[in-house]
């Protein structure tokens, strides 16, 4: 670039302020050193009139400078009246033969005005050995290594103007844009910068990222062509990119620059179409959409597009369906769901008001793959409903009716019958539910490994030797509440794989007994002795002594002291909870000590034992931290500290 020393660009810009009320701003240009990059021209071709419109057009709306070994070289151009003064100046160009003479290059104004005119690029004339190669392309501190013409042959380099400002300039909407490419000395594709907003120039030259658009020099052979077309039109820039070079259809745009910008729109269109959630596999959406229930499926995530209305009808969310608490299911849906989908394996409609025995009858007709049927509080299913599923669905192996009060001793008889496969059945407060049902219910499933009970009135001793006989995989026992006694319950230490027992509210449970199911249950892990007050000291002695398997144990509102406590402490090594609530005659003493001698330890409740002090507790707490002591006042801690890490905080303006 020509490094002139001229007032023509205060006298323009002095114009210029006067025609757009700008701020003055001197920009007398000064020389430095040459720029091989580009030559700024400040085109007068169509009278001062329209210098305003052609005056100080560039790149990004900001002073086109580039960096040539750490110098800053700004760009000036003028008016011209004939091509004969133009190319004797480039004669003169042509002949400096080191930066120092090119700094003593000097234009006159007329000179100025000449070469202005004609629109000619000295970089055509310039030699290439004064411009080291890295300092070639070099813009903001970020380099771009470009081959170049080798000194004697056919190509030079050609013109390239920029204007250093430019009106009605349009801006692309700021996005992340590919860097184009250019071929190294060894053919590789080398990485330079790419255009961005008029705003974000003067920012990233100082942060040393470029975005002016670099593109590779063209031959010689169009050096004329392109000289000629920069006087026929000075607004163009560097590479074409004139006023509305931003512009796919721009005309004045070069080949490069309108491919440069196809790829960015083509790049940042693709980037936006693969960051798309539909991008991602099928498996990994089905294995997200099965974290959401099927209300969250139906109502929500099959209404965003077809593809995923596909996905939520897909067969695998159909084989464990849980309607438990739609009040909005009822027979005709549950006869829908079976005649679309008989691949089901498990359905779960507890608490289904408008659910009643045809509509399970129908789904049991419909779907004979049926494994596990759970309806908790459907007082208004009966025995038809169960007597269809036992029927249709002999792979039953889990049946949870628990609540369900006319349910009779016939449902059992025919699960029985057919289904020889059940190992998990609750019939909790079924209160129709008499011996002869259980008989049945034990000698026909001989797998059952779960059983429990809950106040099953009619429910006697009996059942409880038949399960105990007929039964031996059991694994899960409970008879909670039912009028059962140290009769039947001895016939529980059959079963050697018991694991879970529980003997809540059993009116005549005397310890001998439970002693004896200690011993000889070797896999017991949890007993559960709330609410029977026969249970005294002697026997959770004998329970901590022989109880080698014994993980929890329950002891709520029993008849036990300090001493209970302690014999757990001392005997036990495998107690890890022990609930000793509601027990009056629990002190300070008996916290104290097995929390000091347990080394398996790690929850005990103390619940309303209001003979124990808080402030033992509280110094329990800090000695013992491994230990959770549960009381009113602790809980209320534990609750309150909970509620703080999940976001809560107290209004203090109410208390104010």
């Amino acid at each position: 670039m020509g490094h002139l020393l001229s007032k023509n660009g205060y006298r323009l810009k002095k114009r210029t302020r006067k025609l757009h009320h700008r701020k003055k701003k001197k920009r007398n240009c000064f020389l430095q050193l040459p720029c091989m990059l580009c030559f700024i021209v400040h085109s007068n071709s169509s009278g001062l009139d329209d210098e305003g419109d052609h005056l100080e057009a560039g790149i990004n709306g900001s002073a086109c400078r580039h960096s040539i070994t750490g110098i800053s070289v700004p760009g000036v151009g003028g008016v011209g009246s004939g091509a004969a003064a133009a190319s004797k100046l480039a004669e003169r160009y042509a002949t400096l033969t080191s930066p120092e003479d090119c700094s003593k290059f000097l234009l006159s104004p007329r000179e100025l005005a000449i070469w202005e005119g004609q629109g000619r690029s000295l970089l055509s004339a310039v030699p290439a050995k004064l411009v080291p190669l890295p300092a070639l392309f070099r813009s903001a501190g970020v380099s771009v290594n470009v081959p170049l013409p080798v000194p004697g042959s056919t190509s030079d380099h050609t013109e390239m103007v920029c204007k250093r400002k430019c009106s009605e300039v349009q801006r692309c909407t700021p996005c992340k844009q590919p860097r184009c490419a250019f071929a190294a000395p060894d053919g590789v594709l080398e990485n330079g910068g790419v255009g961005g907003g008029g705003g974000e120039a003067a920012s990233n030259s100082e942060t040393g990222h470029c975005h002016l658009p670099i593109c590779p020099l063209p031959s010689s052979s169009t050096s004329s062509s392109s000289a000629s077309s920069s006087s026929s039109s000075p607004a163009d820039g560097c590479c074409g990119l004139g006023p509305h070079a931003d512009l796919p259809h721009s005309s004045d745009s070069s080949p490069c620059c309108l491919q440069h910008y196809d790829d960015c729109q083509a790049r940042s269109s693709d980037t936006t179409d693969h960051s798309s959630i539909n991008h991602l596999p099928s498996s990994i959406l089905l294995k997200v959409l099965s974290h959401l229930t099927v209300k969250e499926r139906c109502l929500c995530a099959s209404l965003v597009c077809k593809y995923w209305r596909d996905l939520c009808l897909d067969f695998q969310f159909w084989k464990q369906i849980d309607l438990s608490g739609l009040q909005q299911v009822n027979d005709d849906l549950l006869v829908k769901i079976a005649s679309r989908r008989q691949n089901v394996t498990e359905i779960n409609i507890s608490d289904c008001r408008g659910v009643h025995d045809h509509g399970v009858s129908s789904l049991a007709s419909h779907c004979p793959g049926l494994q596990k049927y759970t309806a908790y509080r459907c007082k208004q299913l009966g025995d038809m409903s169960l007597s269809a599923l036992a029927t249709h669905c002999p792979l039953l192996v889990k049946v949870h009716v628990g609540n369900q009060d006319k349910l009779t001793d016939e449902a059992l008889k025919k699960l029985g019958e057919h289904c020889s496969e059940l190992k998990d059945i609750h019939l909790g407060q079924c209160y129709s539910i008499t011996n002869e049902g259980m008989v049945a219910l034990a000698k026909g499933c001989p797998k059952l490994q779960r059983l429990y009970l809950q106040e099953n009135k009619l429910v006697t001793d009996r059942s409880v030797r038949a399960v105990a006989e007929h039964c031996p995989e059991l694994q899960f026992v409970g008879f909670m509440g039912c009028p059962v006694t140290s009769q039947g319950v001895i016939h529980l230490t059959a079963l050697r794989n018991l694991n879970v027992l529980d003997l809540r509210h059993i009116s005549e449970l005397n310890n001998e007994t439970v002693m004896e199911v200690v011993r000889k249950c070797r896999n017991l892990s949890s007993l559960n002795l709330c609410l029977n007050w026969s249970i005294n000291d002697r026997c959770v002695e004998i329970i901590a002594k022989e109880g080698r398997s014994l993980k929890e144990l329950y002891l709520v509102s029993c008849k036990i002291t300090d001493h209970a406590l302690i014999a757990i402490g001392q005997y036990s090594s495998t107690i890890e909870t022990v609930d000793a609530g509601w027990c009056k005659d629990i002190t300070d003493q008996g916290a104290t000590q097995i929390a000091q001698s347990s080394k398996s330890l790690r929850y005990l409740g103390l619940m309303r034992c209001d003979k124990v002090n808080e402030e033992t507790v509280e110094r329990l707490v800090v000695q013992y931290p491994h230990i959770v002591f549960s009381t009113v006042m602790q809980d209320c801690k534990r609750t309150l500290e909970r509620a703080y890490q999940m976001g809560w905080s107290p209004n203090t303006s109410n208390t104010s």
